[in-house]
């Protein structure tokens, strides 16, 4: 089984600021669409008035945003990848049976700073590539039903959109939160059956690893595969985080 650390939503670079945090829960909130590829505006989805304040005035209720990875009301999660981090995940066996933990940056919690966290998770069920995907498919009806992005135009090559079940957290809760109290933000608290180089792009350097429990994220990846095959602690963590994200 691989763990997928992923990263998505606002950040300083992708809308201009972090996610907010709402009365304890975080709001991812989706990128902008910056390929003419969505029909989905940021009102639509009720997250106007919060992607102005969190993009200072740059995009409001009326720009597109590229809404992915998609929560359906019925615990269905559809996430599209494309490029070289779709590239990635397909040279690491990404596939049915591995688990995406979402994550982005977020501000508002306990203490009021920018800091990752994971908000979300998906249990991979079936990868279609958007290039060789039959209309007949449920999975591809479904994407098609509700706009998803990257079955309203190829976003690359590569494209391909991973189906699943999971959910998103409603509560930003310190067990969620992956930064080390005070920051910096790239700092985080190193899960404790994560080995030193036992992530993707997470070299094997002293300034990546500086302490048993910590680790610096590297970069502005999307995909950060951690391969922890059959292996019981790393299992039971990943079932925590995602009751951890279920808890109401």
């Amino acid at each position: 089984m691989r763990i997928i650390f992923s990263r998505k939503g606002f950040d300083s670079t992708a809308g201009g600021g972090p996610s907010p945090i709402i009365d304890g829960r975080p709001v991812s909130l989706p990128i902008p669409d910056t390929k003419g590829l969505s029909r989905t505006t940021y009102g639509s989805l009720g997250l106007g008035d919060l992607t102005s304040k969190a993009s200072r005035g740059k995009y409001g209720a009326k720009e597109l945003c590229h809404h992915d990875p998609m929560f359906l009301d019925d615990g269905t999660v559809m996430l599209g990848q494309c490029s070289s981090s779709q590239g990635h995940l397909s040279k690491q066996g990404v596939g049915p049976g591995d688990v995406f933990l979402f994550f982005g940056l977020f501000e508002g919690d306990a203490t009021g700073g920018k800091h990752h966290r994971i908000f979300g998770w998906m249990n991979i069920a079936a990868v279609v590539e958007v290039s060789k995907a039959d209309e007949l498919d449920s999975h591809v009806q479904r994407a098609i039903s509700v706009d998803h992005p990257h079955f309203i135009g190829m976003h690359a090559g590569n494209d391909a959109v991973y189906f699943g079940l999971g959910g998103t957290a409603s509560r930003a809760s310190d067990a969620l939160r992956l930064t080390v109290p005070g920051g910096p933000v790239g700092l985080w608290r190193r899960p404790p059956w994560l080995e030193r180089g036992g992530i993707t792009y997470f070299a094997d350097k002293d300034e990546n690893w500086p302490a048993p429990d910590r680790m610096y994220r590297v970069g502005n990846g999307q995909e950060f595969v951690a391969n922890v095959g059959e292996r019981s602690v790393p299992r039971k963590w990943l079932d925590q985080i995602i009751a951890e994200i279920k808890a109401s």
